[in-house]
């Protein structure tokens, strides 16, 4: 299978290293909107987002992933190529740990030493970091990223867009509205409204600007 990786940053070269882990799967572009032009380099296609149908006529078996840590602006290219879910892989490190009856949507990302847990649920296009812990029967929705070494107890539910920072833990039960902030090293004992950013032990909220 050909894949075409969306972005060119560091957050492309963790998933770069992911996709090379399995040899069925072989890396035949970068689309990042810092390239103003198509060029070609060591074999390897290199132009801006608007490149993809050019891609998608050219191979045969495409697929594509959004490789940026920003919510917003998965959120904003996914809207933008409007292409159909199968269209989009889910790369996951072979050290993560997923049990059989977890469900994982489309374009999502599992880094190095994760674990998800008995019947968590994971939408599309979201980034479950390095040694990240997703416990049993919590929700997770697309465009999340959840940061290295957070930690999601039982049944948490996070809404659309939510950002939890390297480190966080979120005690069961707890919900983060729609695109709201958990900052690193963040320990949630209650329930958080969309549009806040919530910081420290326990984490108390202030109000975001709507996205």
């Amino acid at each position: 299978m050909n894949i075409v990786i969306i972005g060119n940053g560091g957050h492309s070269k963790v998933v770069k290293d992911i996709i090379l882990s399995n040899q069925k799967l072989h890396i035949v572009g970068y689309l990042d909107d810092k390239f103003e032009d198509y060029f070609t380099k060591e074999d390897m296609f290199y132009g801006p987002v608007s490149a993809y149908q050019f891609l998608i006529d050219k191979f045969e078996k495409i697929k594509f992933i959004i490789a940026i840590g920003n919510n917003q602006t998965r959120k904003q290219i996914v809207n933008k190529l409007d292409l159909e879910k199968d269209m989009y892989i889910t790369p996951t490190h072979p050290s993560a740990i997923i049990s059989p009856s977890v469900r994982i949507g489309k374009g999502t990302v599992i880094m190095a030493n994760v674990t998800i847990n008995a019947d968590a649920v994971l939408g599309d296009h979201v980034i479950v970091n390095t040694g990240s812990i997703i416990d049993h029967d919590s929700r997770v929705n697309d465009f999340v990223h959840v940061s290295p070494n957070a930690t999601l107890t039982g049944s948490v539910h996070l809404g659309e867009g939510v950002l939890i920072g390297a480190g966080a833990t979120l005690i069961p039960n707890v919900k983060v509205g729609d695109w709201s902030t958990i900052g690193a090293g963040a320990t949630v004992i209650n329930s958080v409204p969309s549009y806040i950013t919530a910081v420290g032990i326990p984490a108390k909220s202030k109000i975001m600007e709507e996205v």
